[in-house]
């Protein structure tokens, strides 16, 4: 059994529901969910099941008395934010856990139906077991290099919590630094059908496809020639964005890769465009790479 931390009461004052924007998401959502589930509802004053929807979320994150918080996007005012956590319609709700989106739901739900979410969504604040405290410790791990261990952690919280999407993420990318790719893979298609779609398991499937392309990615210096050679070779200029990648050089392949849209976005089925998307996937939402890539080639789509 993996041993966890009690955490703390919430503090009496805390603002249990606010409404916020793209300027304050980061801090209110990304990192306070850190430190307490956050529950983030799309919402538009147009929408009708949204008047609905909103109210019963409240009333049923104020029940739970702080062990989860949830804010308010209204997205006619923040269409950046929204459009990079892919929502297509409204309402739309996430879950926040440890500064990734852990669950989450479209569309109006019945009233017994929010409060089980919520309440499912609040059973994993660290008030109840830590479980993110474990998270955080098992993803320090494995930055630091160290992903046996990690990979130790993340299959306990999973013993612990088998819906966790952060812990069978963590556990599939720490097979990826322990270039196992198929090991990753089998990791993802092991998890519960209720979270295989969540952010976690998606950006590693991602990341799957991007180690898997790096195995036959070609010489940078002569891709990046034969670019300069003929800028017209979209071939050599996909490839190039390949290489780049796999060498860690993300930003420069995005760039690329832009640059190939740009030129002729129909090319290969519209390859350029279906790479850069593997790419963002693969990154955090808030990475600059991803909230700048996104803002580049939605302008292009949108000339």
């Amino acid at each position: 059994m993996l041993e966890l931390n009690q955490g703390n009461d919430a503090a009496p004052d805390v603002v249990l529901v606010k409404d916020i924007s793209e300027a304050t998401f980061m801090q209110d959502v990304v990192e306070a969910s850190k430190e307490v589930p956050i529950i983030v509802d799309f919402w538009a004053p147009w929408c009708g099941p949204c008047k609905t929807l909103g109210p019963a979320l409240e009333a049923a994150v104020e029940a739970q008395g702080g062990k989860v918080r949830m804010v308010k996007v209204n997205v006619d005012e923040n269409q950046g934010i929204a459009g990079q956590l892919k929502v297509q319609s409204i309402p739309t709700v996430y879950a926040f856990i440890d500064g990734q989106p852990a669950d989450g739901f479209q569309g109006a739900l019945p009233p017994s139906e929010v409060t089980a979410f919520v309440e499912k969504i609040a059973a994993m604040s660290k008030e109840d077991g830590g479980l993110g405290d474990a998270i955080t410790a098992a993803e320090e791990m494995l930055e630091a290099g160290d992903a046996a261990d990690a990979a130790q952690t993340f299959a306990a919280i999973i013993e612990e919590d088998a819906n966790s999407a952060a812990a069978y993420g963590g556990l599939a990318r720490a097979h990826l630094a322990l270039d196992d790719a198929d090991q990753a893979e089998a990791v993802l298609n092991g998890a519960p059908a209720e979270i295989a779609e969540a952010a976690e398991i998606e950006a590693v499937h991602a990341q799957i496809a991007l180690a898997r392309q790096a195995q036959d990615a070609g010489p940078v210096g002569e891709l990046r020639a034969a670019v300069e050679a003929n800028g017209d070779d979209h071939q050599a200029r996909f490839d190039l964005a390949i290489a780049l990648n796999a060498n860690g050089e993300v930003e420069a392949a995005v760039n690329e890769l832009l640059e190939l849209f740009r030129r002729d976005r129909e090319w290969n089925e519209g390859a350029a465009k279906t790479q850069l998307l593997t790419i963002f996937e693969a990154l955090k939402p808030e990475d600059p790479v991803v909230l700048n890539g996104r803002r580049k080639l939605s302008s292009m789509i949108f000339v």
